[in-house]
């Protein structure tokens, strides 16, 4: 680079501001840029609590199906079967980081159409410790959110312990999709 192309180059940088990194959200799909306005404002109807927690036994596997979630799409929840869509990792981050964090995620990976996700909540080695707490916390707080039909723990290869699998309920649109699919099937 010649002298005149370096100061050219800086001279058009001079403003650029680098991007935030974030490591916590990894999404598969393409999705549109949301500002912080907008996530402070989706915090506003965060109904998750942080009170009263029942501490879940690291012995205990997390495992949650609603009513009506088939025991097919259980076990493959539970295999690992379904490709997972976005991530989000919440190692070694206070509870109410956590809390905010899960919330938005679940909102969006739901406006964006995705149905199966990877939690990462980390690994305690005594039933009080900080990412048994979380755990215990994700826990209560997956079966408060309307979207999520099932959650339980990931095979060793994908945290194991330390994560969860979470699948979220379809979208209007894809149940329409699904039974136009099926509809054409049956003529």
């Amino acid at each position: 680079m010649k002298p005149d192309d370096k100061s050219l180059f800086l001279d058009a940088m001079e403003d650029v501001q680098p991007l935030r990194q974030s490591t916590d959200v990894h999404w598969q799909s393409v999705r549109n840029t949301r500002t912080r306005q907008a996530m402070d404002t989706l915090q506003l109807d965060n109904f998750l609590t942080l009170g009263f927690l029942e501490i879940i036994p690291l012995a205990e596997p997390l495992a949650f199906q609603r009513e009506g979630v088939q025991h097919g799409v259980f076990d493959k929840l539970r295999s690992g079967k379904y490709p997972r869509q976005a991530s989000l990792n919440l190692l070694r981050q206070p509870a109410e980081q956590c809390r905010q964090k899960l919330f938005a995620f679940i909102h969006h990976a739901q406006q964006d159409g995705l149905r199966n996700l990877i939690i990462i909540h980390g690994k305690g080695r005594d039933d009080n410790a900080h990412p048994n707490i979380v755990r215990s916390y994700l826990a209560r707080w997956l079966t408060e959110l309307d979207a999520v039909q099932a959650f339980c723990v990931a095979l060793p290869h994908h945290g194991g312990s330390g994560a969860c699998y979470v699948a979220l309920r379809k979208s209007d649109e894809a149940r329409l999709e699904n039974r136009e699919r099926h509809a054409k099937r049956s003529r």
